[in-house]
């Protein structure tokens, strides 16, 4: 049979397509509320597939989380690391208002509330994903000129935590309006007086 000019990629793996099941359905429907069948069913995979490549529903979690952190899903990481804005714009705007429809807050906050077992794969996941989302920040911070940007780092983080979490709980966006007059005051105040 002759090529006729057109590629055809070949499909996802099965690997793939749970990890894309699970971005969807843990994200929009929560971890505990998605069930292992749902799953499965979503990427067209069996459970035996499922444990075979992810040892279980756990490690799935794990997995899909540190995704989320390599690929830079989170349009506030995006602006964080985006070193074409200068660094006070990479802080402030992590403040601007999510979008509305896909909004369910932080993933990693979201799995922290659900997964209570000690020592789950997850929680580390989502301890050094918060680490170093904070630590983004100071570093931003010390780009920007800003006075003990270690300090402003922690503070920003704790406004940024907050307003996210108000904004899941109660579904108003404004939270981030509220937040960002007091981050931009915060910030100059500090590079004013570094």
């Amino acid at each position: 049979m002759g090529n006729s000019g057109t590629d055809f990629a070949p499909p996802p793996s099965p690997r793939k397509r749970l990890l894309a099941a699970s971005i969807s359905l843990f994200y929009r429907n929560g971890i505990q509320a998605t069930g292992v069948s749902e799953l499965c069913e979503v990427a067209g995979v069996s459970k035996r597939t499922l444990y075979q490549l992810y040892g279980g529903k756990d490690d799935l979690v794990a997995a899909y989380l540190a995704h989320v952190r390599d690929n830079k899903v989170l349009a506030a990481e995006r602006t964080l690391f985006d070193d074409a804005l200068p660094p006070r714009d990479r802080i402030v705007r992590l403040f601007d208002r999510p979008d509305p429809g896909p909004f369910r807050g932080c993933p990693f906050h979201n799995a922290s509330v659900e997964l209570t077992t000690p020592g789950h794969p997850a929680a580390q996941v989502i301890h050094a994903y918060k680490e170093s989302f904070e630590r983004r920040i100071a570093d931003s911070a010390r780009e920007a000129g800003c006075r003990d940007p270690e300090r402003l780092g922690r503070t920003l983080m704790l406004l940024f935590e907050g307003a996210t979490a108000l904004a899941t709980s109660t579904g108003d966006l404004t939270s981030f309006d509220s937040a960002r007059p007091l981050v931009e005051r915060l910030v100059d105040e500090a590079t004013a007086s570094a």
